[in-house]
């Protein structure tokens, strides 16, 4: 199945979309000129739209590969528009995710498109499709962390550096937290093609708790431990040090951070 199957209108990309896209623009350039009353304040516009801009993405990644695998109903479901507003938990991928980064700065896995797996012929396509979303998280934080592992920083101010190092923290989390095997989640759903019929009937009851589960565990501090020290790994394999993402947090949260010692070049 391929696109041709879906009316012209149902690809076309959404003003919402186009308009958080805009934001995103125009907030990067006001962090990478100075050009903000308040570095802070353009620092956190900036970052959440652009987090916004990667959640759209990722349901698109899981929508679009969806329809190349024979399901044609995300068409008509406004999937491939980029519409956050056409998810089918509108809470769970945007609000959640969205609320989560502005109180406590971690990248939270997105909720849902429903797909009509009943559509979709095969194992490996089944796994495609869950893998597709958080492999948008990968390309997104290999964006954005682009510029330090390529040593390409000369000239790029520290605010939009520092933006740019805390962006690549949520979309590494997201990435990671994405691809864990736990009901619920997209590594659960790479997987599940693969497991016996009794398995998946064992483990269906459990599906809504899965994220609920991962942040239980991530309360057990050698867990959470563990779990961040990974994360650092990752940034620092990347060439993101824990300075900029520091300051990158500090400004994102200007209402309580201290910026203050993050005014000097990284």
């Amino acid at each position: 199945m391929t696109t041709a199957t879906t009316r012209r209108g149902e690809r076309r990309v959404s003003p919402v979309f186009l308009g958080i896209l805009a934001v995103t623009a125009v907030t990067g350039w006001a962090t990478w000129t100075g050009h903000a009353a308040q570095p802070g304040v353009a620092v956190f516009l900036f970052v959440t739209a652009a987090w916004i801009v990667s959640l759209c993405l990722h349901e698109y990644a899981h929508a679009r590969t969806a329809l190349h695998s024979g399901d044609i109903s995300v068409g008509a479901k406004g999937y491939l528009t980029l519409n956050p507003l056409k998810y089918t938990h509108a809470l769970l991928s945007i609000v959640l995710p969205v609320l989560f980064l502005i109180m406590g700065g971690i990248g939270l896995p997105g909720g849902a498109v429903f797909i009509e797996r009943g559509r979709i012929r095969g194992r490996w396509r089944h796994s495609l499709v869950s893998a597709a979303g958080p492999l948008t998280n990968v390309l997104f934080a290999a964006v954005c962390t682009a510029p330090f592992w390529l040593h390409a920083l000369d000239g790029v101010p520290a605010d939009f550096q520092y933006a740019l190092a805390f962006l690549a923290l949520l979309q590494v989390t997201a990435s990671i937290l994405n691809f864990l095997p736990v009901p619920g989640l997209d590594g659960y759903g790479v997987i599940e093609p693969w497991l016996s019929y009794r398995i998946k009937r064992q483990v269906e009851p459990f599906a809504p708790f899965g994220l609920l589960f991962v942040f239980a565990l991530l309360w057990v501090p050698s867990l959470n431990s563990a779990f961040f020290d990974l994360i650092d790994a990752v940034l620092r394999g990347l060439g993101v040090g824990d300075f900029p993402r520091y300051c990158g947090q500090e400004l994102y949260r200007f209402w309580q951070g201290n910026p203050e010692i993050c005014q000097v070049n990284p």
